[in-house]
């Protein structure tokens, strides 16, 4: 066939589905409220930063060095305490999650620790109905304690143990440990993976309940021409829903933006495109808005969420839960996107998740092609 012709026909698709995307609000609300309002929402509300925790510390010992260390837990921004000489006083306070732990300075504790030879005790009781909280707890009481014992040997001019140690830490790509700085390169993903799959999703389902879809299956238009002339309009509009929310992700949020815009625009076209042939294939399977907005959550928004490393550690999953997440194509894109905010340009690292992607997205344009077919049943 002519490509000259076919080429035609593909403009004549394009330009009908950008005329039918600013005729319907709903695609353009999709494509920048919906990435607004999660953003925001998410943005603010999400944070593994833990400040601010409620501590009991139960001074039995009440002699000056005691007096010093619980000084060090005041200072620290990470704890609001509350000191009582009884430890029934924090006990019920505990129980009803008013306080998240429980640190006991035992009367003994001054005079063990003058003598090199004995070990000074503290008692830490967590609430572990909270394990993630119960284990910052546990990690910041030590760095507290460790400080506190490095402070002390210097002041007191004596070669205790801590005093020969001398720790210089360095933390890469995210020196102040924000949480933000690597939670918001996953919650781009998230949204993206949503808003591409809702955009072909939810609109050609509702072709297909008007009946449109059925009107452009008479024409002589093949199906590869459908699916491009289908894609590349939300193709464009979802490219600048991904940069809109990326400026806005900077600006807002100062996150920081390391790498190259060439290889971020490889990787999110490629996450893009998977979105949208994932969202054509939902809408024609369903052809129903309501089934293919729930397919579409549990298929891009949840998998996203749980399988892509953007919450868990994808190491520390079972065997068969790694093996699943390792077909989630969000997962290769949060890595790498993860990577060109903090880290900059890893072109080995792009390249192997480009591929990936590239792959998963042609599988799912083989799919997608076999089940659109020109017939009406």
């Amino acid at each position: 066939m002519n490509l000259f012709v076919i080429l035609r026909r593909l403009r004549g698709l394009i330009y009908k589905e950008t005329l039918q995307i600013f005729r319907d609000p709903s695609s353009l609300l999709i494509a920048f409220i919906l990435p607004a309002i999660f953003l925001v929402l998410y943005g603010y509300g999400l944070s593994l930063d833990v400040k601010d925790i409620k501590l009991g510390i139960v001074m039995e010992d009440t002699a000056p060095t005691a007096q010093s260390l619980i000084r060090s837990f005041i200072n620290s921004k990470y704890y609001d305490i509350h000191v009582d000489r009884s430890k029934k006083a924090f006990e019920n306070q505990l129980i009803s999650g008013k306080i998240k732990g429980i640190l006991i300075i035992p009367q003994d504790f001054s005079k063990k620790l003058r003598n090199r030879g004995n070990i000074a005790p503290l008692q830490l009781i967590t609430d572990g109905s909270d394990p993630n909280t119960a284990h910052l707890i546990q990690n910041y009481t030590q760095g507290v304690w460790q400080n506190w014992l490095v402070q002390e040997s210097y002041i007191q001019s004596k070669n205790s143990a801590a005093g020969l140690i001398n720790m210089e830490s360095r933390v890469w790509f995210n020196s102040e440990l924000k949480s933000s700085n690597t939670l918001i390169p996953g919650i781009i993903a998230i949204v993206m993976a949503l808003v591409g799959t809702l955009l072909t999703a939810l609109v050609i389902a509702r072709e297909w309940e008007r009946g449109t879809m059925e009107s452009l299956m008479a024409t002589p238009v093949s199906i590869v021409e459908i699916i491009l002339g289908k894609i590349i309009p939300y193709f464009i509009l979802g490219m600048t829903s991904m940069l809109i929310t990326v400026l806005a992700s900077i600006l807002m949020f100062k996150i920081p933006f390391r790498g190259s815009i060439i290889w971020f625009l490889v990787l999110s076209s490629l996450f893009m495109f998977i979105s949208l042939f994932l969202g054509l294939l939902i809408s024609t399977v369903t052809k129903n808005q309501f089934v293919a907005s729930m397919v579409s959550m549990v298929s891009a928004f949840l998998p996203t969420m749980i399988l892509s490393g953007f919450l868990f550690e994808i190491s520390s999953m079972p065997p068969v839960i790694r093996l699943i997440s390792s077909i989630i194509p969000a997962r290769y894109f949060i890595s790498g996107i993860r990577t060109l905010f903090l880290a900059g340009d890893v072109p080995e690292l792009f390249i192997f998740n480009s591929f990936i992607m590239f792959l998963l997205g042609l599988i799912l344009f083989l799919i997608t092609a076999k089940k659109t077919v020109k017939r009406l049943d």
